[in-house]
C-alpha cells in the first residue's frame, strides 16, 4: 500500500521535477543549503552539525566558568564576613554621614577587572555619577579615583577630566588588608579631599547585591563637625589622654578607618562580583541548553526531510523506468 502512495506521487511530481531547469553556476550563499524538490530550500546538516558542535563547546566554557567563580566565592565569603567587624567600631564612634555638604569631595569607585558578572560594574558607575551631580557646585570641586579595569574603561568616556587616580589589577594576588593599606596610603598622598565617598557593591546572596557608599571624613571636618555638634557617633563621649593632641588622634583614627573600609568594600565586591558571575554563568548554560535542544530538533527535521526527498527520487525514477518498458 505504502509503495503505490510513492509510486502515484512520484508519476505526479515527475514531470515538474524534470521540467525544472539546472543551473550551470550556483551562487557561494547557497553553499550551505541543500535543494528540495519542487525549489523548496532548506538547511545543510552539516552546517547544523556544526552549529551544535559550537554550542557544546560553550556550555562546556560556562560551565566551568559557574563552578571556578563558586570555588573563589566560597574563599572570600568568609573573610568579607569577617571584615565587616573592622569598620563597624569607626561607624560607631565617628559616625556615617553620607549627605554632608563639603568643598572638595572624592568618589573612590570600586568594579571588577573582568566581565561576563552582570550589571555590577554598571550599577557602582551610576551611582558614583549621581553622587558626583549631587555634590558638584561652582564652587566645590568633585573627583574620582577608579579601582577596576571595567569602571575605568566606562568613566574615562565622559569623566577623563575629573579622575585623580586609577587602579587596576588589585585582584590578580589574593586579598589582604597589607595590599588594601598600601592602596588606601596612595589614595590618602595623590588627592585633596574633605570627604572620601566609597561606592562598592555588598554581597548579600549568590542572586543580591546592594550598591552601597561608605563616607570616610578629614580629621579636619570631623573636628570642625565635633565643634558645631554634628553627628559623629560617641566620639565626643571619650575623654583624650596623653601627649597627643585631638588633631592627631582624628588623623590617624581616619587613615586607619579608610584602610579598614577600603578592605571591607574591596571583599564585598569581590564577593558580589563572584556570585554574578555564577548566576550569569549559569543563566548562559541553561540559554545554551535550550539552543541546544532547538538545533538537534531542527537536524532531525532535515534529516527527515533529506530522507524523505531521497525515497521520493528512487521511487520517481523505478516509475519513470517501468513506464519506459
Amino acid at each position: 500500500m505504502a509503495m503505490a502512495v510513492f509510486r502515484r506521487e512520484g508519476r505526479r511530481l515527475l514531470p515538474s521535477i524534470a521540467a525544472r531547469p539546472i543551473a550551470a553556476t550556483s551562487s557561494p550563499l547557497s553553499a550551505d543549503r541543500e535543494e528540495g524538490p519542487l525549489g523548496v530550500r532548506s538547511i545543510s546538516t552539516q552546517v547544523v552539525r556544526n552549529r551544535m558542535k559550537s554550542v557544546k563547546n560553550i556550555q562546556k566554557i560556562t560551565k566551568a566558568m559557574k563552578m571556578v567563580a563558586a570555588s573563589k566565592l566560597r574563599a572570600v565569603q568568609g573573610r568579607a564576613e569577617n571584615s565587616r567587624g573592622l569598620w563597624q567600631p569607626f561607624t560607631a564612634l565617628l559616625g556615617d554621614n553620607p549627605s554632608i555638604d563639603v568643598k572638595k569631595s572624592v568618589v573612590v569607585t570600586l568594579s571588577s577587572d573582568k566581565g561576563l558578572c552582570g550589571g555590577i560594574n554598571s550599577t557602582v558607575v551610576k551611582v558614583s555619577r549621581a553622587l558626583y551631580k549631587l555634590n558638584a557646585g561652582p564652587e566645590k570641586d568633585v573627583k574620582f579615583v577608579i579601582v577596576g579595569e571595567k569602571a575605568k574603561a566606562i568613566m574615562f568616556r565622559d569623566s577623563k577630566n575629573d579622575i585623580s587616580l586609577t587602579v587596576t589589577e588589585l585582584n590578580k594576588n589574593p586579598l589582604n588588608y597589607a595590599q588594601v593599606s598600601v592602596l588606601a596610603d596612595d589614595i590618602l598622598k595623590n588627592v585633596e579631599f574633605d570627604a572620601l565617598r566609597i561606592v562598592y557593591n555588598k554581597f548579600h546572596s549568590v542572586v543580591a547585591f546592594l550598591p552601597t557608599v561608605a563616607t570616610v571624613l578629614s580629621p579636619e571636618i570631623i573636628e570642625k563637625e565635633s565643634e558645631v555638634g554634628g553627628k559623629l557617633g560617641e566620639l565626643d563621649s571619650y575623654e583624650i589622654e596623653g601627649g597627643e593632641t585631638k588633631g592627631e588622634i582624628l588623623q590617624n583614627l581616619a587613615e586607619f578607618q579608610f584602610s579598614c573600609v577600603m578592605f571591607n568594600a574591596v571583599l564585598e565586591n569581590a564577593c558580589s562580583e563572584m556570585g554574578a558571575r555564577m548566576s550569569a554563568m549559569d543563566s548562559s548554560s541553561r540559554n545554551a541548553g535550550e539552543m541546544l535542544d532547538r538545533l538537534t530538533l531542527t537536524y532531525n527535521r532535515t534529516r527527515q526531510a533529506s530522507i524523505t526527498t531521497e525515497l521520493i527520487e528512487i521511487i520517481s525514477g523505478a516509475s519513470a523506468l517501468e513506464a519506459a518498458k
